[in-house]
C-alpha cells in the first residue's frame, strides 16, 4: 500500500507545486512508482508535467464531483513510473459543489484508497487555501510536507496552518502527521533569508529537512516547458537540490524503510 502525502501551505508562491512535482520525479529515479494528484484549480502541477489542462477530459474534478473512479482519471507522464490525476478548468467550481456532497471531506480518500496498492507514493498538490479541497487532501493523506519560503512573511499563517491540521487530525484523520518542512527559494546572500531559515529551524526542529532549495532560474523556467527539472536541466543547482532533498526524504521515511524490509 502506497503512502499518501499532501504538499500544503495556505500561502501561494512558496514553491509548493515545484516541490511536489520534482520530488515525485526524483522518487521514480530511485525506483518508486508515484501518482501525483493535482487538486489546485490553477492546475500548475498538471502543466508542469506537460499536459494542457484546458484540453483534458480526465480530471480530479470527475472524482470529487462526478463520482468517477480514480483509476479512470489517471494519465501516464513521459517519466516512467510517474502518473498524474490532473486538474482541468472545471476544478475552479469544485469547492462550491463539494458543499452539497455527502461525506464531502472523504471523497478523495475513498477514491485514492482503491489505487493505493499500485503505487509506492501518492503526492497531492494542494491549493494555497484551507478550504474543502485541502481538507479532502488532508483526510486522504498519511502526512503533509510543508514548503516554506525563506522570506519575511514565511512564518505568517504557519500557526493557523498548524492549528487547522490539528483540527483535522482530531476530528477527521487521527493518523495525519507532519512528514517534514522544506525551506524553498533560499538566497544565502540575503541576511533576511538566513534569519528566517534560523526561525523556521527553531520552530520545526527535527521536522525540517536539512536540504534547502535555493532560488534558481532553471527551476522557474522548467514548468513553462512542461518538464520537471530532472528533464529540463538535470545539472543545474536546483536539480541537484531537489535530487538531494528526495534522497533525504526517502532515507528518513519509515514507510520506505518498511517496504525495503
Amino acid at each position: 500500500m502506497g503512502k499518501v502525502i499532501a504538499f500544503t501551505n495556505k500561502k501561494g508562491g512558496v514553491g509548493k507545486t515545484t516541490t511536489a512535482v520534482n520530488m515525485a520525479a526524483y522518487c521514480t529515479e530511485a525506483g518508486k512508482k508515484v501518482l501525483l494528484v493535482d487538486i489546485d484549480s490553477q492546475g500548475n502541477a498538471t502543466t508542469a508535467l506537460g499536459f494542457s489542462k484546458s484540453a483534458l477530459k480526465e480530471s480530479v474534478y470527475n472524482i470529487l464531483i462526478e463520482d468517477d473512479s480514480a483509476e479512470g482519471n489517471i494519465l501516464h507522464t513521459e517519466i516512467e513510473g510517474l502518473d498524474v490525476i490532473p486538474a482541468n478548468v472545471d476544478l475552479s467550481g469544485a469547492e462550491v459543489n463539494l458543499v452539497y456532497k455527502k461525506s464531502r471531506e472523504r471523497i478523495l480518500k475513498t477514491a485514492l484508497d482503491k489505487v493505493r496498492d499500485g503505487y509506492d507514493y501518492i503526492f497531492i498538490d494542494c491549493p494555497p487555501s484551507l478550504g474543502l479541497l485541502t481538507i479532502n487532501a488532508w483526510v486522504a493523506a498519511d502526512s503533509v510536507i510543508i514548503p516554506l519560503q525563506s522570506e519575511y512573511f514565511a512564518m505568517e499563517g504557519v500557526s493557523q496552518l498548524m492549528s487547522t491540521i490539528g483540527l483535522v487530525k482530531q476530528h477527521l484523520n487521527p493518523n495525519l502527521d507532519i512528514e517534514g518542512v522544506v525551506i524553498t527559494m533560499y538566497d544565502g546572500r540575503a541576511l533576511v533569508s538566513r534569519q528566517i531559515a534560523a526561525e523556521i529551524k527553531k520552530f520545526f526542529k527535527k521536522k525540517l529537512y536539512e536540504m534547502i532549495i535555493p532560488r534558481n532560474v532553471r527551476l522557474a523556467e522548467a514548468p513553462s516547458h512542461g518538464m520537471p527539472i530532472m528533464l529540463y536541466e538535470p545539472k543545474c543547482i536546483g536539480a541537484r537540490a531537489y535530487k538531494a532533498l528526495t534522497e533525504e526524504f526517502l532515507a528518513k521515511d519509515s514507510w520506505n524503510k518498511k517496504k525495503k524490509n
